[in-house]
């Protein structure tokens, strides 16, 4: 057990070194088409990498279910970057990038999070066991948030510069150039990969060989949900906050600041960080909070809130209230991950976990296709009609939680 704990600390460093880098990266690309009043083009090109993500994301859960999980973190880092030091380097001998190469780095992180974190949840469920489940959830919640929190706060001051005057001693930090950020993604890639490379490597559960084709083998994950139904419906609905925190973060809110709040790059980073906080928040208390719960009731309850607080994001245009907004998201989206997390370990195989991880994470691909492709339509881009946005995500939100609501009985017996 020893050397499993010591693999779980290894792999939470590493993750939380690429991590920050990667935060930075992520909220810097679409701030940058914000500022260059290309935000439309972002949101096409985000929304066309979803629709392709969504049948890589089969594929990358057949990879977490056959080869050992140290090695799918270890290559993906390697690869990742290789890809994004190349792309770095055009922007040095350039003194700039085309947009084509900046999203190719969003669409580069964007395919590693679909290999990424299904293996992260994978090898936690796997070197642990079940009465670690929850503050194994818990852990790598925090680990993950911490890392956001310098994140945002890191990019706060990249993306427009900073200064303050502090004892009248001046503080300044110069913008950084996009690639200037890029690179430094890469390097930490590199770093997680050298952490990666010494942990050592001792499952609890032997998970089991595959000698099957990929559609053989993503035909299990579809059986095993066919034969659960509300299994089924418990994994689509619980991971919806996350689809639209996701399209409210990266296709809503960067037009939503700076044509609605007509504010600048440090309040997109701030929420951020203020988001973060939030997460972080959850990944301490959540299980406390709601220890004798059952774990349904509280998903549904946690969903209406961010329901409510998006119709709340809509009537104001309070930069206060947006932070307000960001704190109640973050600690209810962690929130439902970990105890979402927390009931699937519970339920599913860990030789199943990652295919059946994957088409969860399919539907909520498709579903943030279709809510970006809505958003990236020239009404949203006008004026503040980007308010619409959130009362649309909000009466989503009441929907998924209404399904949940109506499946717990169901639910309380699996």
């Amino acid at each position: 057990m020893h050397e499993n704990r010591k693999s779980l600390l290894l792999l939470f460093f590493a993750n939380g070194i690429s991590g920050f880098a990667q935060g930075v990266s992520m909220l810097s690309i679409p701030w940058y088409f914000a500022k260059n009043n290309n935000s439309q083009v972002f949101n096409y090109s985000y929304a066309a990498l979803t629709f392709f993500i969504m049948f890589f994301g089969l594929y990358a859960g057949t990879l977490v279910d056959k080869f050992s999980r140290k090695n799918n973190f270890l290559f993906t880092s390697i690869i990742c970057g290789l890809l994004i030091f190349t792309i770095a380097i055009i922007g040095y001998f350039n003194h700039g990038l085309p947009s084509y190469l900046i999203v190719a780095v969003f669409a580069i992180t964007m395919l590693n999070y679909n290999i990424h974190y299904p293996t992260l949840y994978a090898f936690g469920q796997e070197i642990s066991s079940p009465e670690q489940y929850k503050s194994v959830n818990s852990n790598i919640e925090i680990v993950g948030q911490s890392t956001s929190i310098l994140s945002g706060g890191f990019a706060a001051m990249l993306l427009d510069g900073f200064e303050i005057n502090v004892l009248n001693f001046e503080i300044s930090i110069k913008a950084w150039q996009i690639y200037d950020v890029f690179m430094m993604d890469a390097i930490t890639y590199f770093i997680a990969a050298l952490l990666i490379y010494f942990i050592p490597y001792a499952p609890i559960k032997k998970i089991t060989e595959f000698n099957h084709g990929v559609i053989e083998r993503l035909k299990k994950g579809f059986t095993y949900l066919k034969e659960h139904q509300y299994v089924f419906i418990f994994g689509v609905s619980s991971y919806m906050v996350f689809a639209m925190l996701l399209v409210e973060i990266h296709a809503v809110l960067p037009t939503y600041i700076k044509q609605h709040l007509l504010a600048k790059g440090n309040v997109f980073a701030l929420a951020d960080t203020i988001y973060a906080i939030g997460a972080l928040s959850a990944g301490f208390f959540i299980n406390k909070l709601f220890d004798k719960a059952s774990i349904v009731k509280v998903i549904v309850i946690l969903t209406f809130v961010v329901a409510f607080i998006f119709i709340a994001a809509a009537i104001s245009k309070s930069v206060l209230i947006i932070y307000i907004v960001s704190i109640i998201l973050g600690f209810c989206n962690a929130g439902i991950r970990v105890l979402r997390l927390t009931y699937m370990f519970k339920i599913i195989p860990n030789n199943l976990m990652g295919r059946v991880g994957s088409i969860f994470n399919l539907i909520n691909v498709l579903t943030r296709s279709i809510f970006i492709f809505m958003f990236s339509q020239s009404f949203f881009s006008m004026s503040n009609n980007i308010i619409f946005a959130y009362v649309i995500m909000a009466i989503f939100l009441l929907i998924a939680g209404a399904i949940l609501l109506f499946s717990k009985n169901k639910l309380a017996t699996i």
